[in-house]
């Protein structure tokens, strides 16, 4: 029996034509399906719209162009940047990461240390991994709290005077959990070291600006957006993204060019070689706009209503296990005794609910929460009620099955 909640506040499920159907979507944390105003957005993109950027002199060239960087100054309006500018355009946030540790990185030292946290992604994770073998720096990990969440003051703690950077999750992709990045920056700085967030839970349904969180570097993928695959943005402060050597070279990242040496454009272009993924930028700024005219305080409360009602009625199935604190944001993950989470996956495909299963590119998390796996149900600006007991039947079936 599902205990009642609040009913959720959108109903907008119609206007993702990959919901079609008789299917229970519950991977968002994974990619987000797309809104039909995206795909039209795309499609007149590669159509009637399409022509390069900032390189041709002929009119629609020029018009495309014009869209690209409006879709920039979208993109800085959503996340209160101080300047579009401060904008890079990159295939996602894992390439923004490396980026960072890439160009960024090469001022640090043996010695110098980088913090992260103990639910961190592997894609914030494996490149700080690879510029401490570089330069002899140190990786050190903060450990969670009981109920799963970054011990906020224990990775406080552990800031020093050779910390150069803090780099952690705004929100958990396993657990859900929201972490106070405003007061993990206010340490960082302090101890004169910087701030990098991966945002890439976070910018779908909470209402941020650089500003009030005050980091120094915030990534996130635009598939998470209900934008396009390919396409994501790493923001820095200005100031710091001046001080960085580009990463890659090639065309629209330079000034000047000649055998003898060359010169490289100002941020953001500096950071943009070749040709850009201009049809994942303008999907993008498309998606942007679907999710602020909803509004992600309306967001963030229709998902909340979900996780409730989930963690209400899977509570109260003996076999299973739940991970992650009570107001996880729009992510539940979990474990059923005796069965693999691939088996689960695997039965509720077959009633028609999709999930995920397996260690959700944090093998460090799972060994911390003594599992090899977990299943994790995500949910969307799309989901509904019913989806959730659509989830809630087909685990107890799953539990029928084996017995438990």
């Amino acid at each position: 029996m599902i205990d009642a909640v609040a009913p959720p506040l959108l109903d907008v499920k119609a206007d993702f034509p990959g919901l079609a159907g008789d299917w229970a979507y519950l991977d968002t944390a994974a990619t987000a399906q797309k809104p039909r105003c995206v795909i039209d957005a795309i499609a007149r993109c590669y159509g009637p719209d399409y022509a390069t950027v900032h390189r041709g002199v002929y009119e629609r060239s020029a018009t495309m162009t014009l869209r690209f960087e409006e879709a920039r100054a979208t993109v800085a309006r959503f996340i209160g940047a101080g300047s579009p500018d401060e904008v890079v355009f990159v295939r996602g946030a894992t390439e923004g990461i490396n980026l960072v540790a890439q160009s960024w990185g090469q001022r640090l030292n043996a010695g110098d240390r980088i913090l992260i946290s103990a639910l961190e992604h592997h894609s914030n994770i494996v490149p700080w991994q690879m510029l401490c073998e570089r330069t002899g720096a140190h990786l050190d990990v903060a450990p969670l709290t009981a109920d799963q969440r970054i011990d906020e003051d224990a990775l406080i703690a552990m800031i020093g005077p050779q910390t150069k950077l803090v780099s952690i999750a705004h929100v958990s992709n396993v657990l859900g959990g929201v972490a106070d990045v405003r007061r993990i920056a206010d340490a960082a700085h302090a101890a004169g070291a910087l701030i990098l967030v991966d945002g890439c839970q976070a910018a779908p349904r909470l209402a941020f600006d650089m500003a009030a969180l005050d980091c120094d570097f915030y990534v996130f993928s635009g598939h998470k957006l209900y934008g396009p695959t390919g396409i994501g943005v790493l923001w820095a402060r200005r100031a710091i993204l001046e001080s960085m050597p580009p990463w890659q070279g090639g065309g629209a990242m330079i000034e000047s060019v000649t055998f003898e040496g060359t010169t490289y454009a100002p941020p953001p272009g500096r950071f943009e070689a070749g040709t850009p993924h201009i049809e994942g930028v303008i999907g993008l700024a498309a998606a942007i706009d679907y999710v602020t005219g909803i509004g992600l305080d309306r967001i963030h409360a229709h998902e909340a209503a979900l996780v409730a009602r989930a963690r209400s009625a899977l509570s109260q199935i003996n076999s299973i296990t739940l991970y992650g604190p009570e107001d996880s944001a729009g992510i539940l993950s979990f474990s059923m005794t005796g069965v693999h989470p691939h088996d689960i996956g695997t039965i509720l495909d077959e009633a028609g609910v999709a999930i995920r299963a397996g260690h959700h590119c944090a093998q460090p998390l799972m060994g911390l929460l003594g599992v090899p796996a977990t299943a994790r149900a995500s949910f969307g600006i799309y989901n509904t009620t019913a989806d959730v007991d659509r989830l809630v039947a087909g685990l107890t079936r799953v539990s029928r099955i084996f017995g438990i």
